[in-house]
């Protein structure tokens, strides 16, 4: 339910949401490159694509996420590849929300920057292996702390939504184990034949800066 539809969540937190993606946009977009763009829209189209299918658990469905994985590709790039995925699905599908498109993206991309940039030294110049566990860790971390802020948004708009909120929460585990174990065979492939892609500790866009 990352996908929060519109009508469900108040306005004050519409307004937080639209807001905190407007600032990562911005952040985001000054710091893309043109050589960057390609990978950008790749990965964008890649997510589009894995986040419309939809598994049913319980009341709920989940879906893939890719956000620890475009964390660790994409870098702060990985807020306008969400944010444009999200609109297409909205427009040419009806899935998600327009006015939840600042909430959605917030839950779904921020998790994954934040854990890959932590994650970042030891990722560096890391072995298929160790790039692997890593991986599955920034994953796993970025799906357990959507879920949280999709629990978190839907309590905040109104507390009947409380046990919606808990189930939400039960609902991501296998879809934390499945990226986990999605991600970490993705990290091991690129530190073996691209390990540029993977975040280095300072990056620009898809530039390595040394400061």
């Amino acid at each position: 339910m990352a996908h929060i539809p519109d009508g469900i969540l108040s306005i004050p937190v519409l307004a937080g949401g639209a807001v905190v993606t407007a600032v990562s946009l911005g952040i985001a977009l000054k710091r893309l490159d043109e050589d960057s763009l390609p990978r950008v829209a790749v990965v964008a189209a890649l997510f589009f694509v894995a986040s419309l299918i939809n598994v049913s658990i319980g009341p709920t469905s989940v879906h893939l996420l890719l956000s620890g994985l475009m964390g660790l590709v994409l870098g702060w790039a990985a807020v306008p590849a969400v944010f444009v995925g999200l609109v297409l699905q909205a427009i040419f599908f009806g899935f998600g929300g327009v006015t939840t498109l600042g909430v959605n993206t917030m839950n779904i991309a921020l998790p994954g920057i934040l854990w890959a940039f932590l994650f970042s030294p030891v990722i560096a110049d890391a072995t298929p292996r160790r790039a692997a566990f890593v991986g599955a860790a920034v994953a796993a971390l970025s799906v357990a702390s959507t879920a949280v802020m999709v629990a978190l948004v839907l309590t905040l708009s109104d507390t009947a939504y409380t046990i919606s909120a808990r189930i939400v929460l039960i609902s991501y585990g296998p879809l934390l184990v499945g990226e986990a174990v999605i991600t970490g065979f993705a990290c091991a492939f690129l530190a073996r034949v691209s390990p540029e892609m993977l975040w280095a500790r300072h990056r620009r866009g898809g530039k390595i800066a040394v400061s």
